[in-house]
């Protein structure tokens, strides 16, 4: 698996609109109409998962592995949202991200988050065995 396309400083975004499909009270995590923390972990794993998926081998894919995130600031329903992801270190197939997360009055988010490339075919022979 050639992975020498992918390298540090390769940075993603996201953009989302807070509507009550992605709030807390409809998400389960918490009872308010306010930004779901685990919407904005989601953002914050696509940004991550868009800076360097153009850059992946064929038939190779990531998958999130670990999240370390804060939720600093409420958002209300209408406001926009958007994540950021910057590719800080590799290790082997492990890639380390720093994330934020943005509303239009300033942070509301920031943290780290790891993925790790995958061969789509074997991992999902992996996962499927787990029927058996």
């Amino acid at each position: 698996m050639d992975l020498t396309n992918i390298q540090i400083g390769l940075k993603g975004e996201v953009t989302d609109t807070v509507t009550d499909k992605n709030i807390a009270s409809v998400l389960g995590s918490g009872g308010l109409p306010v930004f779901a923390t685990p919407a904005m972990i989601t953002i914050m794993e696509k940004a991550a998962a868009d800076a360097i998926n153009p850059h992946l081998p064929p038939g190779c894919s990531t998958v999130g592995t670990d999240v370390n995130i804060k939720h600093l600031s409420p958002t209300p329903q209408g406001m926009k949202v958007s994540a950021k992801a910057e590719l800080l270190a590799i290790d082997g197939r492990a890639l380390s991200f720093k994330v934020e997360a943005f509303d239009e009055a300033g942070k509301i988010g920031e943290g780290s988050h790891e993925r790790f490339v995958i061969e789509i075919e074997k991992f999902m022979s992996k996962a499927e065995g787990k029927k058996a």
